[in-house]
């Protein structure tokens, strides 16, 4: 069979057409893989950036707790924020909410005092974060002139923002041992 001009002709359409359309399907192909793979990266930095998050205020936080174990007060006052909120638990002489740096050194003041500076940070057992938000399992101990005894585990949580402490909440394992001790 002869050919025509225009067999020739369609073929080289059909051709062009085909190959235009797999270039375009492997460009679509090729886009898709990049979005993907921009997608997956910014996935990845996402989970960078919220594990570094929670590393920096696991750090700032073991960093307060150290402080307060050495009694570094210089330090507690580089990290905790001039109006951090603080909740402390129970109904004794002590709880309630402080709304500013110098409450919470008067609270902590009134605590040494107490206990003729035998209160003591014995144990961080265990430090997590979920974003700038950081909970610790602590262990507290001291006794007071008259022989009362503080042996108590409590769960504080901090939150960090810009490298200082803005909110503690503290949770007692036993707040009736610790409203005991404080008194009213």
């Amino acid at each position: 069979m002869a050919r025509s001009g225009n067999g020739l002709a369609d073929e080289g359409k059909t051709w062009a057409l085909g190959t235009r359309y797999l270039c375009q399907k492997n460009a679509m192909n090729v886009l898709v893989i990049t979005l993907m793979l921009i997608m997956s990266q910014f996935k990845n930095q996402q989970v960078t950036n919220a594990n570094t998050m929670e590393t920096q205020s696991i750090q700032v936080v073991q960093e307060f707790l150290t402080a307060v174990q050495q009694g570094n007060k210089a330090k507690l006052a580089a990290i905790i924020h001039l109006n951090i909120q603080w909740d402390q638990p129970g109904t004794n002489r002590f709880s309630g909410t402080k709304k500013s740096s110098a409450e919470v050194f008067q609270m902590v003041g009134g605590m040494f005092q107490a206990t003729d500076n035998s209160l003591a940070l014995t144990d961080i057992k265990t430090l997590t974060a979920n974003g700038n938000r950081v909970a610790c399992l602590i262990h507290w101990k001291a006794v007071q002139p008259n022989g009362g005894i503080l042996d108590v585990d409590n769960i504080d949580v901090y939150t960090v923002e810009n490298g200082k402490i803005v909110q503690a909440t503290v949770y007692s394992a036993d707040i009736a041992q610790e409203d005991n001790f404080w008194l009213k």
